[in-house]
């Protein structure tokens, strides 16, 4: 379990590099382009779609073997993410609790909301979609 959780770690690193990647093609082309009120939303649901695909390339390399391995997983990255996004924000980048805060508004645009849905649900999901153990003899549906 140790040796999953240290892969874990490893896979949501490359993830959030993608994440900072993603922030800076949406403040330097998709905010001029399109406007915050697009840029945002978009930027959200690429960014989605990212930990997704990271996660089907990565998610066999972690090496889990049973269920909750993957929800393990899935779990550890949401919280490695809300860590960093509340610590480094508010330590690190001096931003106020209430400003962080605003990454959970919808009405604004923000799908940080759809990013963490990603994050958790996306190593279980591969692991049932690349049917993985323990789903490889799984003949049910999703």
């Amino acid at each position: 379990m140790r040796r999953m959780l240290i892969k874990a770690t490893g896979v949501w690193l490359i993830m959030m590099i993608a994440a900072i990647l993603n922030g800076a093609l949406r403040e330097k082309v998709l905010n001029p382009l399109l406007g915050q009120d697009w840029a945002l939303p978009l930027s959200g649901i690429v960014l989605s779609l990212m930990v997704f695909l990271i996660a089907w390339l990565m998610t066999p390399l972690i090496g889990a073997t049973r269920t909750q391995g993957y929800i393990v997983t899935g779990c550890l990255w949401v919280a490695l993410t809300l860590a960093f996004e509340y610590l480094f924000g508010h330590f690190i980048a001096g931003r106020p609790w209430h400003e962080i805060n605003r990454v959970f508004k919808l009405v604004d645009g923000n799908l940080f909301v759809l990013v963490i849905l990603a994050l958790g649900m996306s190593p279980w999901m591969v692991a049932k979609l690349r049917r993985l153990k323990p789903f490889e003899d799984d003949t049910t549906s999703i």
